[in-house]
């Protein structure tokens, strides 16, 4: 079903070192493939919706792939789609819960409803919506929990990874709850704090901020004080997004080298094809924080597989993008999670 909205929202309700450990193919940037393709995975594994999981203060859906045969505690991938988006439509592009057969681990989505947001968007800009144990961040949350309750899961492996919107929504969870994340990835998506209403959520996205990184880096500390420790982050960002600025990455990479008191470096370069990645690390050595480059890349979700002249089926692939890398994969890989 198709739900019509003023024009002026559509866009925000869319939403030089050798490192050994790095999966991504060591050659010079080279164009990308035709954005117009959608990917090709295996036969995606059916989504279980769970009824009942809590207070669920932000009225929210979840739905969870869980491999069968996993013996011992297993790892759990959040996933946030964007605007225009849905659980199902999203699993079945991204190929998330193919993975999660694949390598065993278990995936948890978060779904919007059009009786929050008519274009299926996370409401990160409104601070009701990302506060601890409050709105669709607390709902996401009382997720969390209840697959830990239901099944075998590894508390110190829990990891999110959202687009655009859920990009955003993304954020606002590794910063209100350090403590519970390994690692998360933002994949065109905002720093947490950005906005506070919907107007000035579409002027963040459209031209980014000014704030100083300390101003970032204190949203973080005035939400998590007692925070011991940060999870691993992974931004992602295409330097040709039109719906969301390149700068709101640059943003994130300021706020969360900020808050851990490293100094704002340019980070360790790498070169692959379609792109470059640069990392920061802490004292000893263990990564701390990525920013992933896609050039001539749009707003979407990158993945590597793709059909030769096929076009969206739904907006779902309208955001999934061909590329070079494969953002789910090379998570994956980057988590540990490969079997």
């Amino acid at each position: 079903m198709n739900f019509k909205v003023p024009s002026r929202l559509r866009r925000l309700l869319v939403d030089s070192v050798e490192l050994p450990q790095l999966m991504f193919p060591a050659t010079r940037p080279q164009s990308p493939p035709p954005r117009r393709r959608v990917p090709t995975r295996p036969v995606p594994q059916q989504l279980t919706e769970v009824l009942w999981f809590g207070r669920n203060p932000g009225d929210l859906r979840m739905l969870e792939y869980v491999p069968p045969g996993i013996k011992g505690p297993m790892p759990l991938v959040v996933v946030l789609h964007g605007c225009h988006q849905n659980a199902e439509d999203f699993d079945r592009a991204s190929g998330w819960s193919a993975l999660a057969r694949q390598h065993g681990f278990a995936v948890l989505y978060a779904e919007q409803k059009t009786s929050n947001n008519p274009n299926l968007c996370f409401n990160w800009f409104r601070p009701s919506m990302v506060t601890r144990d409050r709105g669709e961040l607390g709902s996401i949350r009382e997720m969390i929990d209840s697959s830990r309750r239901l099944h075998e899961i590894d508390d110190n492996r829990i990891f999110v990874m959202g687009l655009s919107a859920g990009g955003a929504m993304a954020a606002a969870l590794l910063v209100t709850y350090p403590e519970l994340f390994a690692a998360g990835a933002v994949i065109g998506g905002l720093p947490f704090g950005a906005a506070r209403d919907a107007m000035s959520a579409m002027d963040v996205m459209n031209r980014g901020s000014t704030r100083t990184a300390e101003k970032w880096a204190d949203l973080v500390r005035e939400v998590s004080p007692n925070a011991r420790s940060y999870p691993v982050v992974s931004i992602w960002h295409g330097d040709a997004d039109d719906v969301v600025s390149f700068a709101n990455a640059e943003a994130s990479v300021a706020q969360w080298l900020a808050v851990r008191d490293r100094p704002q470096t340019k980070g360790r370069l790498r070169l692959f094809e379609g792109g470059e990645r640069r990392e920061w690390r802490d004292d000893y050595g263990n990564m701390i924080l990525e920013l992933v480059t896609l050039n001539d890349f749009g707003h979407g979700l990158p993945v590597g597989s793709v059909i030769e002249g096929r076009e969206p089926a739904n907006d779902t692939e309208r955001f999934i993008l061909a590329a070079a890398v494969s953002a789910p994969e090379q998570l994956v890989k980057s988590w540990g999670l490969a079997a």
